[in-house]
């Protein structure tokens, strides 16, 4: 019996590859060695991408945050905690559109959180002259 090569299988292989290599420039998505290893890198990257996708969207959610409410005199990590403090359960992606879509009810989540934090011992004031707590206010 003659021997196999496995003539089909690598035809099926090498057109996976070739297929997957398609809109590639140049040699990328003609010759199959530098199509595969184009194609591995942009799996592997595609897949590492997926993942760190959700820290860059985190990232501008919490920058989108961070600049409405300094706009209102507060810092980010002070509104944070002034939401803890008030038991308000909304995600930085919920703020984050909130603040773009709907600053009126921004404002209010901001002051809510203000009186949260004022409520707590060593608190900064609800409403500071200009918007921005004195120096030494609320340190420990």
């Amino acid at each position: 019996m003659p021997r196999s090569k496995n003539g089909t299988r690598r035809r099926e292989r090498r057109r996976k590859i070739m297929k997957l290599a398609k809109g590639y420039w140049g040699g990328r998505s003609r010759l199959f060695k530098t199509a595969k290893e184009a194609v591995m890198k942009g799996l592997a990257s595609s897949y590492r991408d997926r993942r760190r996708r959700k820290g860059d969207f985190r990232r501008l959610w919490i920058a989108r945050i961070s600049a409405a409410v300094r706009a209102e005199g507060v810092t980010y990590s002070q509104f944070m905690h002034g939401l803890a403090e008030a038991g308000v359960q909304l995600n930085r992606k919920a703020l984050s559109n909130m603040a773009i879509e709907d600053p009126v009810a921004f404002k209010a989540i901001v002051m809510k959180s203000r009186e949260a934090v004022a409520a707590a011992p060593g608190g900064i004031p609800a409403a500071a002259p200009g918007g921005i707590p004195a120096a030494g206010v609320g340190e420990k």
